[in-house]
């Protein structure tokens, strides 16, 4: 793997209206992402007149996720027979299928299982559809411009999971179902925004045939995407039991995740206008400050340490996901990028309902510190297989520049008596 260079020229040819083709993939992203970044509100907004408990709309976001967990990969596998586009279109119909129950249900006054039966089945079809899109990017623009297009989606969807659950919020207030039906009208986005791609056909029978091979370099990128997302969900799921421990009024929860959500829309900007693959050295430096922001919101005792650590963590969230996503793309063949993007997708789903399962069954401090030990991990296992990496290219290097030298003194005339 490349530390520091940028990526090569990708061999197919890129789509000559950039301006086109591909905002209408940005588009995609962003109404794909909407569903998921509302369902909090929503579904606690639904859950409360079914059962008289906010705190209800849990189990149909756990169902939801879990759905997504077991659903990923065979659903994944499953549409390797059909071309990406038409296939993600049919997922993404299933998924707005399945929200219109729930609004439909919950509209009826349902028993509140059918409603959670409902979230699950929304959720099947999200780590495949996932993948799915962020495959068909490949596409759309050459390799050595994926950096800054990854960077504008980090964009578009931290803006996304800032603004969803306020509109849902706003509808919610008005009718429960508005916000379930809004989930339904706007997820349903990439059914009709995304675009046709003539390269993007179905991989032949031969290809079909092949699997992904988990190697120790693609489990380990998994294992630091889904401790990344974990440390992220602990900030943000733990936010209100952050504030009431300081003696603030719950809603001001809202602070952290907020300040999360700042830093994350301007590492994106930053890694648009990057525009490369990081060095080896910043990826460790961008999990340390992971690391360390954690331990700042857990263990800061104060309002500001724990502002200051969400701000830490949001920094590199957005590069840190860029570069999980461009180290798997180099890892694997096209045919099974959908899948090994599914994976992350059910790598970070795992670190969400980490988090959120110590927050339910121990403390904030227990749970910080668990996440923090997660990312000091994956920052330790980085650090020695880049290590490896470093010291047998510089074994290489100085054999080869020994072989060279031994080479011109062999061809040098020998010298006169």
């Amino acid at each position: 793997m490349a530390g520091h260079t940028a990526l090569a020229p990708a061999a197919h040819t890129p789509v000559r209206r950039p301006g086109g083709p591909l905002l209408r993939w940005f588009a995609s992203y962003g109404s794909f992402a909407f569903p998921q970044a509302a369902a909090p509100i929503a579904f606690s907004l639904i859950a409360l007149p079914l059962t008289g408990d906010a705190a209800s709309g849990a189990a149909m976001m756990l169902a939801m996720t879990i759905a997504q967990v077991l659903g990923a990969v065979p659903i994944t596998r499953f549409g390797r027979r059909f071309p990406p586009v038409p296939f993600l279109r049919v997922l993404i119909g299933l998924r707005t299928l399945a929200l219109v129950a729930i609004a439909v249900l919950a509209g009826l006054g349902a028993p509140f299982p059918l409603v959670v039966a409902g979230a699950a089945l929304a959720g099947l079809v999200n780590g495949a559809a996932y993948g799915t899109l962020r495959a068909v990017l490949n596409h759309l623009v050459a390799a050595a411009r994926l950096p800054r297009a990854l960077g504008v989606a980090a964009t578009v969807n931290e803006v996304i999971f800032v603004s969803a659950p306020v509109l849902a919020a706003a509808l919610g207030s008005i009718s429960p179902q508005a916000a379930a039906w809004a989930m339904a009208v706007l997820g349903m986005g990439p059914v009709l925004l995304l675009p046709r791609i003539a390269t993007a056909t179905a991989p032949g029978p031969a290809q079909r045939r092949s699997h992904l091979r988990l190697t120790p370099m693609i489990l380990l990128w998994l294992a630091c995407g889904g401790a990344s997302a974990g440390s992220i969900a602990a900030i943000e799921i733990g936010a209100v039991s952050l504030a009431v421990g300081f003696g603030l009024p719950a809603t001001w929860g809202v602070l952290f995740p907020v300040a999360l959500c700042v830093t994350s829309i301007l590492g994106g900007v930053w890694v648009s206008v990057h525009n490369r693959m990081p060095r080896r050295r910043t990826v460790l430096a961008w999990l340390a400050v992971t690391a360390l922001g954690v331990a700042a919101v857990g263990f800061g005792h104060s309002v500001t340490a724990t502002v200051i650590g969400a701000l830490l963590v949001g920094a590199v969230l957005a590069p840190l996901s860029t570069f999980y996503s461009l180290v798997l793309d180099t890892l694997v063949a096209p045919e099974h990028r959908a899948e090994v993007f599914a994976q992350l997708r059910t790598a970070n789903a795992l670190g969400i309902i980490t988090s959120s399962a110590l927050l339910s069954l121990v403390s904030l401090q227990v749970t910080y510190l668990v996440v923090m030990t997660l990312m000091t991990a994956v920052l330790l296992v980085a650090g020695v297989v880049f290590t490896a990496a470093w010291v047998k290219a510089r074994r290489q290097r100085l054999a080869r520049e020994a072989a060279e030298r031994r080479a011109r003194e062999a061809s040098a005339p020998a010298p006169h008596a």
